[in-house]
């Protein structure tokens, strides 16, 4: 059964026309009056609903039973990267939705090919909030994640919740594995990950990531692409 991401607010019983993104969606799928779809609005479980009307621009449903389904990992990760360059960062939220990542906020640093401000950074932010959506919608998860605006790296710093354990994807010699920090957390201890571009951070911005407290840990002896290091730190926290 298709799944819509269908972002107002939904109770059993009601009628109601899909917002237009969600509309374009159900019609390109051809589907027809009396065909079922599942719907989420992205805070949590799921709803049922019955196509009604098909019309040129809109597509009425009726919403049926709501579905207390929780799909979401236990633990809580936010994603701070450097922007990788061309479609990378389209492939990264794509893939971090999919693991289960809770919000993304995508950095301008020293290293960084992609740079974007203004209208063009909001546009930017608009489109990987919509893939996020899409790959909800293909990989069963009912919350979407937060696409936060673009910023640099000195503002990002400081942004993750108290509650939250900072680390820093180091390529220094001598950090103790990603692994190894993650087993000594209970498994429902929120973290955050700082990234770098292609290139990795600079030697200063790591030295300001660890002297605003964020601890620095290995993945391994390999170096990494930079959209493969942040996946390979989710994996490790949610998996």
């Amino acid at each position: 059964m298709p799944r819509i991401h269908c972002p107002v607010p939904l109770a059993a019983g009601a009628e109601l026309a899909l917002p237009p993104a969600a509309a374009r969606h159900v019609q390109v799928l051809r589907h027809q009056p009396g065909d079922e779809l599942t719907l989420f609005d992205g805070l949590g479980g799921q709803w049922q609903a019955l196509i009604v009307r098909m019309g040129r621009q809109e597509v009425l449903v009726r919403v049926g039973i709501h579905e207390a389904i929780d799909r979401e990992p236990a633990r809580t990760v936010h994603l701070l990267v450097g922007m990788p360059a061309n479609d990378r960062m389209d492939w990264l939220v794509e893939k971090a939705t999919e693991l289960g990542v809770a919000a993304i906020h995508p950095l301008h640093t020293e290293r960084s090919v992609l740079r974007l401000a203004g209208e063009r950074a909001a546009k930017k932010q608009a489109h990987w909030q919509q893939v996020a959506v899409a790959a909800c919608e293909q990989c069963g998860g009912n919350r979407v994640p937060v696409m936060a605006p673009v910023a640099d790296l000195n503002t990002a710093l400081d942004g993750p919740p108290a509650s939250h354990r900072r680390y820093v994807l180091s390529l220094a010699d001598g950090h103790q594995p990603l692994s190894a920090a993650l087993d000594s957390l209970p498994a429902d201890t929120a973290v955050s990950f700082l990234s770098g571009p292609e290139g990795g951070l600079s030697a200063s911005e790591e030295a300001r990531a660890l002297a605003a407290g964020w601890q620095p840990v290995s993945l391994g002896s390999r170096v990494l692409r930079a959209e493969t290091a942040a996946l390979a730190a989710l994996v490790l926290a949610l998996g």
